[in-house]
């Protein structure tokens, strides 16, 4: 099965924690502290691979993390950096944040592109040595590594896209034009997957057609496959509109060029506005008036139409030249630029993972943040418990509380650690 779109979890490695440690030597008195950094936690990288064509195997794996980095040791060794996670797709496929639909990554050439960026290794407890302070007995735990629900969307990347109603010779002409071999037969719907060809018009002159399935009329509302299709037009610099003049399948081809046009403004307003080309398949299964009509009813809207005979290759050869030489006016294929992630207010920066809930007279924090710092403090130390009493100032837990109501000697529950609340 052909898969286009798929929502997968990447969450980037937490940095390692700082190591709480001390110099023990010999003959050494007060050695001092000696704590090394934790590592960098390992990226999630996206990288294109040509031999993908698909999102299929997203299918099966929705959860990709990468590894944390270690922590670090005492005699100020730090901590090794974690692997990033490598992540093949098609090239072509757009990764968005599912939630906003923020545009985080195109990956459309060969570039490996970072999408979630592991955390900062934690500082050991030599970085808190101070003259006054020389026994620190904290280190700064690792960062969490960010985290996003995204979904990927692949967009092919071809020059030109042919469209029309299914069976009027689309796969026929990019398998006579190029080396693709796309399934050819005679009912609908025999292409159910897009096909990409190379076109060599030269020794150093090419350019890269799809096969766009059959479309319907509907299309652009969803009817059928039309968003799944629709979508791989969007990239293509030119369109050729493949119309069976015949009238073969018993439609009238005037409305069928119609129908189609209209349901690519529907889908996206800015392919009404693409470069077009008409090609007239099926000219041996109809009078030479009847194409003659036909063209008359294209060119009066402002389209080249070429009559062509795809199955045995015939008037092929004029419609590429002409194609060639729209291209060479035409900008490169379209590339999207990832979006910047909108700016917090105030009033939630440092806030966005703290709830307190009053049960009894307790107050219960939840803040993931300070669960990690809670593992490094000890408590029987007083710098360490006036790095924390910061630490809950600066991440915002006391205005947290504040808010909530909470009166001098009531008592906060903070995962494990209960404390009375003193102003």
């Amino acid at each position: 099965m052909f898969v286009d779109i798929a929502k997968i979890y990447i969450k980037a490695g937490d940095g390692g924690d700082g190591a709480v440690a001390f110099h023990r030597e010999k003959y050494v008195a007060s050695g001092g502290p000696d704590g090394g950094d934790g590592g960098r936690g390992g990226n999630i990288v996206f990288v294109a691979d040509d031999n993908l064509s698909t999102l299929a195997d997203f299918r099966y794996k929705r959860k990709y993390v990468a590894p944390k980095g270690e922590n670090g040791r005492g005699a100020r060794c730090n901590g090794k950096k974690a692997e990033d996670l490598i992540i093949r797709v098609p090239r072509g496929t757009l990764i968005k944040e599912a939630g906003s639909g923020r545009i985080l990554a195109d990956i459309s050439d060969k570039e490996p592109v970072i999408v979630a960026r592991g955390g900062k290794g934690g500082w050991g407890n030599t970085h808190f040595a101070t003259p006054t302070r020389q026994t620190p007995r904290f280190a700064k735990p690792g960062q969490s590594g960010e985290e996003f629900e995204v979904q990927l969307e692949l967009k092919l990347l071809a020059d030109v896209g042919i469209v029309g109603f299914p069976n009027v010779g689309k796969s026929t002409l990019i398998s006579v034009v190029s080396q693709a071999k796309p399934v050819i037969a005679d009912y609908h719907f025999t292409t159910i997957t897009p096909v990409l060809g190379v076109v060599r018009m030269g020794p150093e002159s090419s350019f890269v057609m799809a096969d766009i399935p059959g479309l319907i009329e509907g299309a652009g509302d969803g009817a059928g496959l039309g968003h799944q299709f629709l979508r791989h037009v969007e990239r293509c610099r030119l369109l050729v509109h493949m119309v069976d003049v015949s009238g073969s399948e018993g439609r009238d081809p005037k409305e069928d060029f119609q129908i189609i046009n209209e349901e690519l403004k529907k889908f996206n307003p800015e392919l009404a506005k693409r470069p077009m080309i008409v090609a007239g398949n099926k000219c041996d299964l109809t009078e030479d008036d009847a194409v003659e009509d036909f063209r008359k009813f294209v060119e009066e809207q402002g389209y080249k139409f070429f009559p062509i005979m795809a199955a045995i290759d015939y008037q092929t050869e004029p419609l590429l030249k002409e194609i060639q030489e729209q291209l060479s006016k035409l900008p490169p294929v379209a590339r999207y630029e990832a979006e910047p992630a909108p700016l917090p207010s105030e009033e939630d920066i440092g806030r966005q993972h703290i709830k307190v809930t009053n049960h009894g007279g307790i107050y219960f924090v939840e803040a993931d943040q300070l669960l990690r710092v809670l593992r490094m403090i000890d408590f029987s130390d007083s710098d360490s418990l006036q790095y924390f009493q910061r630490v809950l100032i600066s991440s915002g837990v006391i205005d947290a509380l504040k808010e909530a109501g909470i009166q001098e000697g009531d008592i906060v529950s903070l995962y494990d650690f209960e404390f009375e609340y003193v102003e």
